[in-house]
């Protein structure tokens, strides 16, 4: 049986370099191209430009890098890169050279994780066959950021990734999938985080494989909010750290979650890998 062939569309810090290699090393599909957008727009460069900064988000920011070292960098050392990769500057992914390398590549299916804005013709080629995580679990949270808001709210059980099929919106294409992150006492925002990346990329390898037997779930029915890069200024990133230092993790565990939204599962994953 010929294996699915896959492109990859992701950024090119620490976390998408792991969750790029696990896929390629992944027997049961080939990875022939990876399209890695620069880290020119991530949040330590706009923190470098805000004048505004406040000294507790450059530190946020540096303790983000350090606890994606200390999650990622063994794999990403140990695990080549993916036979094909192409690094472009942040927001090329739609530029007819990147178009042009995607078709050359002739993928069965388009995998997105981190990636700009995906606008035009990959969208009308590959409709159906697009793929996409969003870290945050929509529609309750789309847009950016949208596993430090419900921490922020208080709400660390809406930490979590959507699966879905892309389209021209923002975290909008049809629900396929959805998981929770994971707590664990003395948790912070960057281990949840990375724990849950590490959980997403299993899963949607998982995804991956069984793309001939996933089906499209009911909609949630609800509004949600968007949530853009300049929401997290100094102010929300003291929200963030008091939450923390009152007692958040706790209190979350202590949750029976007996009020908490139900998330979809896809049947084509089988038990287990959902909320």
């Amino acid at each position: 049986m010929t294996r699915r062939r896959i492109v990859i569309l992701t950024g090119d810090e620490l976390r998408h370099r792991y969750f790029t290699r696990k896929l390629a090393h992944d027997g049961r599909f080939d990875v022939v191209l990876a399209v890695c957008e620069g880290a020119e727009k991530g949040l330590a460069a706009r923190l470098s430009r805000d004048p505004d900064a406040s000294g507790l988000q450059v530190r946020h920011a540096s303790a983000r890098q350090r606890a994606e070292e200390d999650f990622f960098a063994e794999t990403v050392e140990h695990l080549p890169e993916a036979e094909q990769v192409l690094r472009v500057p942040k927001g090329d992914v739609n530029t007819e050279m990147v178009v042009s390398r995607i078709r050359e590549a002739e993928p069965d299916l388009l995998v997105c994780y981190g990636a700009s804005l995906v606008r035009g013709t990959l969208l009308d080629r590959f409709d159906g066959r697009f793929l996409n995580v969003h870290l945050g679990l929509s529609p309750w949270y789309r847009g950016s950021g949208t596993n430090i808001w419900p921490l922020i709210e208080g709400q660390p059980h809406m930490v979590g990734a959507t699966f879905m099929q892309i389209d021209a919106g923002i975290d909008t294409g049809p629900v396929l999938h959805q998981i929770r992150a994971e707590l664990a006492l003395g948790d912070s925002p960057h281990s949840i985080g990375n724990r849950l990346i590490r959980q997403m990329t299993q899963v949607y390898a998982d995804l991956i494989a069984a793309f001939d037997r996933v089906t499209v779930p009911d909609p949630v029915q609800v509004e949600g909010r968007l949530y853009r890069n300049a929401d997290f200024d100094a102010q929300a990133c003291r929200a963030l750290y008091d939450q923390f230092d009152s007692g958040l993790i706790e209190r979350a565990l202590d949750d029976p979650g007996t009020d908490w939204p139900v998330l979809v599962e896809n049947p084509a994953l089988g038990e287990g890998q959902g909320a």
